[in-house]
């Protein structure tokens, strides 16, 4: 009987989450990834007592993104980002609670160490008065 409950609760929320008179759009969510698997070659790693064994080594390569929009509740953000050895680079923006938009573009290696150029864009938000 516990099972019957929860299935026909659960059936409600989805038809209330999706006919609900808010007046308000869907959201939606989106993602990629790709690995870009090289070639592996083997490295000598040093154990506690000078003994050595092979290990193996793949040079790192990878991307990604995702993008959240949902009006809604307000999420809206999206990333991506690109490794290729020691050097990402990436970009995320987000909106934020008081109605800008924050974007930070960021660039990583082992010569320069992190850097992050971080903006912000303003909307004039416009209260609306109701009668």
């Amino acid at each position: 009987m516990f099972a019957k409950i929860v299935c026909v609760a659960t059936f409600v929320v989805v038809v209330a989450a999706q006919f609900g008179g808010h007046g308000h759009g869907h959201g939606y969510s989106s993602q990629h990834v790709y690995k870009h698997d090289g070639h592996h070659e083997p490295v000598h790693v040093h154990g506690h007592h000078g003994h050595g064994h092979h290990d193996y080594y793949t040079h790192p390569k990878f991307e990604f993104a995702y993008k959240v929009e949902d009006h809604h509740t307000g999420d809206i953000k999206s990333q991506h980002e690109h490794r290729d050895g020691d050097v990402v680079k990436g970009a995320y923006s987000l909106h934020q609670p008081d109605g800008s938009e924050r974007s930070v573009h960021y660039h990583g290696d082992k010569h320069s160490g992190f850097h992050a150029d971080v903006k912000f864009d303003t909307h004039h938000i416009v209260p609306h008065k109701h009668y």
